[in-house]
């Protein structure tokens, strides 16, 4: 008698997803769960079995009517030397989850919105959030990778019944992980998935020009210190604005000083930690004199640059100018990339160096060079500038067509920049502090005569962030 086979490619739970149909000369074609249905109604009457082939998945009843397994499944899928479960997976297809790699024990996932990815097995169980795993105060792992047997697998997979758990069972020590499909989506690789994010947590980068100035995104000083609903929304406009401003600050430097530690610590410098400027010239930088500075990010010569600073004017007398320039980097760049992609190329991908070297002393310098536009290397989004055209070091290490190019570049990037309409000026005064995010917002101001005051401090963009997971997003590791 003549027989088809079933080859199981997709499987979730005691389900199939898909599977190849192959006759005993090993032609095959591929069919979805939908197709296989009609499969098996076209042969349960006739002489012609259809039978599940062991080569692919060895299942624990290899010889089974296809459209029974598909529709009414009577035990979940194991794997070899599995037991059966006490409550077997009976939930339905909206999550699925299934051996998609044998021999590397890869295990793929389809999400209800029909997205898939995969985890290698090792990978799950180094990331297993059980108590005997995972420390659940201290949120540090306890397991030790390298006990992990690098041919780890599956024995057993169940979808929770409410479809948002998924428990694997393993087959080195029959521990049980329990996954929450919403942290592995969050944490795929393979691809990388979007995580699917309530309404409230979406918060997209707003980029912005001189317009900003007819609602510029302030909160009050009370409200940022009394409440979290206030101090989540400075956080959230600095997030989503690169600039968030603060009201009503009392003007002194204490007050000043606990506005800025309401996010974070504040960052010691070789300005020291809390910072009271005037142009006086107590360190060696063109900030403590009274010429008009352009606009830049600071501490472009760390290797890890400040993520965010405070401005706070707490007293300008007996003279004129003065006025704070801030400009959307982000913004200028999308414009570059837009104008001018070869200079975008360009100012990504030359690397320069910078130093602070003002103070006696002092010589800072960052351990390796940078470009001015940095990009995740895993995403390719930008996610820091990187420009102070004053702390630049002198350019080494550069073919002569490079240098050329670079100098180029620049000077578009430079116009775009200096564009009036990608301008916000602002008088700022007393009382009205302004947080910048360095690694987006360019900040400059305006000459000055008489005495100026101006009050701030830095923090350190890893610090800022943690309080936008802990404050805004309530986010678990």
């Amino acid at each position: 008698m003549a027989s088809l086979y079933l080859r199981p490619q997709h499987l979730v739970g005691s389900r199939v997803l898909s599977a190849s149909l192959l006759n005993r000369n090993g032609a095959a074609a591929a069919f979805n769960s939908a197709a296989l249905r009609n499969v098996a109604s076209l042969h349960s009457a006739s002489a012609t079995p259809i039978r599940w082939s062991s080569s692919r998945l060895p299942l624990t009843n290899p010889i089974i009517p296809a459209c029974r397994f598909l529709t009414t499944p009577t035990s979940p899928v194991l794997l070899p030397n599995a037991t059966p479960s006490a409550k077997p997976d009976t939930s339905g297809a909206e999550l699925e989850a299934w051996i998609s790699d044998p021999a590397q024990y890869v295990v793929s996932v389809r999400f209800p919105d029909g997205a898939v990815t995969a985890f290698d097995s090792i990978w799950l169980r180094d990331h297993c959030r059980c108590p005997a795993c995972f420390h659940q105060v201290t949120k540090q792992r306890l397991l030790d990778t390298c006990s992990i047997p690098a041919d780890i697998k599956p024995t057993q997979m169940v979808v929770s019944a409410d479809q948002t758990k998924l428990d694997i069972s393993w087959a080195n020590d029959g521990h049980v992980t329990s996954y929450d499909l919403a942290w592995l989506r969050k944490h795929s690789y393979a691809p990388k998935l979007q995580p699917v994010e309530p309404a409230g947590r979406k918060r997209p980068k707003l980029l912005w020009d001189r317009e900003i100035a007819q609602t510029i995104p302030s909160v009050r000083f009370d409200d940022v210190m009394n409440t979290e609903e206030g101090l989540a929304k400075w956080l959230e406009n600095t997030d989503i604005y690169g600039i968030g401003f603060v009201d009503g600050v009392p003007t002194t430097p204490e007050a000043t000083e606990k506005l800025a530690r309401r996010i974070a610590f504040i960052r010691e410098t070789h300005y020291g930690g809390f910072w009271d400027v005037s142009a006086n010239m107590a360190h060696g930088d063109t900030a403590y004199t009274a010429i008009a500075l352009p606009a830049h990010t600071d501490t472009t010569y760390f290797t890890d640059p400040i993520g965010l600073q405070l401005f706070h004017i707490l007293e300008h007398s007996g003279g004129v100018g003065g006025e704070s320039l801030y400009v959307d980097a982000f913004h200028v760049a999308d414009r570059l990339r837009t104008s001018h992609p070869w200079a975008y190329d360009v100012l990504s991908r030359t690397r320069i160096s910078a130093h602070s070297a003002g103070d006696a002393n002092t010589h800072i310098k960052p351990a390796h060079t940078f470009p001015i536009l940095n990009h995740d290397p895993a995403t390719g989004a930008l996610y820091q500038i990187r420009f102070n055209n004053d702390d630049r070091s002198p350019l080494v290490g550069l073919s002569p067509a490079d240098v050329r190019e670079f100098y180029a570049a620049l000077r578009e990037w430079t116009k775009l920049m200096r564009d009036p309409a990608n301008e916000l000026w602002i008088k700022l005064q007393p009382g009205r502090a302004a947080m910048v995010d360095n690694w987006r917002v360019l900040h400059g101001r305006a000459s000055f005569t008489g005495y100026r005051r101006l009050t701030g401090a830095y923090i350190n963009w890893d610090d800022f962030r943690s309080r936008v997971r802990t404050v805004l997003d309530k986010e678990d590791v």
